[in-house]
């Protein structure tokens, strides 16, 4: 059973804080290359799963959302309003602070295979100006591991489980 606090709520919220600065600082450097905007919402699909110490957060502060307005349809991200943008913005999680932004991440224990993805308007508006993704400098790219390792560790010190249970975004309207 997780017994999550407020001082982990705390952490948990300076580390969003943390992930927005980089993500916006990263998203300025990239400029007209990143055509997200309020109300693009084609990456935010249903079954995102979150940590459940940010499922608590959402919790914590959404609640009348939670109780009182239905879930978006199926198929979309269950936090989307009628015109694609997010309920829960200020409380949105991780997965959700850095959509868009080229990732990087490696497969393997050496490390030895790179992979990186971008949505694909971004993907597009990158293409449109003769730009490869898999050549863009490192600090173009927001590695993934780092920042999800430390999610997870918070998780750990809040939880009694060695295994950190994930919790479904929809989900979190049925409690």
């Amino acid at each position: 059973m997780t017994r999550i606090s407020t001082e982990d709520l705390r952490k948990l919220e300076a580390i969003h804080q943390e992930v927005d600065g980089l993500a916006a600082s990263l998203s300025a450097a990239l400029g007209e290359r990143l055509v997200c905007h309020r109300g693009c919402c084609d990456c935010c699909q249903d079954d995102l799963t979150v940590f459940e110490i940010e499922a608590e957060l959402i919790k914590s502060h959404c609640s009348d959302l939670l109780r009182e307005e239905p879930p978006a349809s199926a198929g979309r991200c269950a936090f989307l309003d009628e015109d694609g943008a997010c309920r829960i913005y200020r409380w949105r999680p991780y997965v959700c602070r850095t959509q868009g932004l080229p990732l990087r991440w490696f497969e393997g224990d050496d490390e030895s295979v790179e992979g990186r993805d971008i949505c694909p308007l971004n993907a597009e508006a990158i293409a449109a100006r003769g730009e490869v993704l898999a050549e863009f400098p490192v600090e173009n790219c927001w590695t993934l591991g780092p920042w999800e390792g430390k999610l997870a560790s918070l998780q750990a010190e809040a939880s009694v489980r060695f295994e950190p249970t994930r919790v479904s975004l929809r989900s979190l309207f049925r409690n």
